[in-house]
């Protein structure tokens, strides 16, 4: 499938993905209501592999748990704590910091070279975001407020370790639907001993519309979200790729003018225009590398 394609479908799933996650808050803890996404995510796509006769499990299983554990467990634990401790705008900021993230992981981890395109477009890109969410950013910074960073950086952090696992799968010829597959069952099955350590109620919901909400979340926000998500990281890199957490907050806020009456201020429309401008940095087709040829993103 194209790269643009990839990018678009990535960016309009997840930035609609916060009202059905908005639709569930209510009597199911928000760890039980993840548990019940990733499993129900797990299943369907496994059903499906299954009736494609593709269901087998990976030879390089070391890593699909790895992704399991760092896309579609943890990260969700850390990120989750983290939105209970700051506002949504403050953890939007920090998670953009996965492409750049992703861009020193990737220097780690496969010794690619960080390009100066990268860390402008990671720049401008999470400038933007903070004009965005101006507002909701002036916060005191006390011990909560502390914390909830430190939970939304180590979120980030094991998000972007995920994407790094996903590549050596799909180098290993681990499709991204295949690693998504177990790792989202792996990922439940770990979400699923958290909650019970923690002695959180297993809560079964019977609300037509939290179930609407959840089955949203579970087809679209975790089965193809993230499948089309991990087949840009193969396809592009995962710093571009990564800029997708810099423009799915951008769409939320468009969706919800809409349906929430948002009101855009200036520096609102300053934050979109420099997000979207990193966008342009990040994926124009400009700047010739040494081969001569033109860096873009098919």
């Amino acid at each position: 499938m194209n790269s643009v394609v990839l990018f678009a479908v990535t960016v309009l799933i997840w930035g609609t993905s916060w009202i059905a996650i908005a639709l569930q808050i209510g009597p199911v803890p928000v760890s039980v209501s993840v548990f019940y996404r990733i499993a129900l995510a797990a299943i369907l796509l496994l059903v499906a592999l299954a009736a494609t006769r593709r269901l087998r499990f990976p030879a390089q299983w070391r890593f699909v748990v790895l992704q399991a554990i760092c896309l579609f467990s943890l990260n969700f634990v850390a990120l989750y704590n983290a939105a209970a401790l700051i506002p949504s705008g403050l953890l939007s900021v920090v998670f953009s910091l996965a492409s750049i993230f992703n861009a020193l992981n990737a220097r780690v981890f496969f010794g690619e070279k960080i390009t100066l395109r990268v860390v402008l477009a990671g720049c401008l890109g999470v400038s933007g975001l903070v004009l965005l969410f101006w507002d909701s950013l002036a916060v005191s910074f006390n011990p909560d407020t502390l914390r909830g960073v430190g939970w939304a950086l180590m979120g980030t952090m094991i998000f972007s370790w995920g994407n790094m696992a996903s590549r050596r799968n799909s180098a290993s010829g681990t499709t991204p639907i295949i690693a998504n597959a177990w790792g989202m069952g792996i990922g439940a099955g770990v979400l699923l001993a958290l909650t019970l350590a923690t002695r959180q109620h297993l809560v079964v919901p019977t609300d037509p519309t939290y179930l609407a909400a959840l089955l949203y979340l579970a087809v679209f926000a975790s089965g193809i979200g993230f499948t089309t998500y991990l087949m840009l990281v193969s396809q592009i890199g995962s710093a571009q790729a990564g800029y997708a957490t810099v423009i799915f907050p951008v769409v939320a806020l468009v969706i919800s003018t809409f349906f929430e009456g948002y009101e855009w201020t200036v520096t609102a429309v300053l934050g979109v225009a420099l997000a979207l401008l990193g966008n342009a940095v990040m994926f124009g087709r400009f700047g010739r590398n040494r081969a001569g040829k033109i860096d873009k993103l098919t």
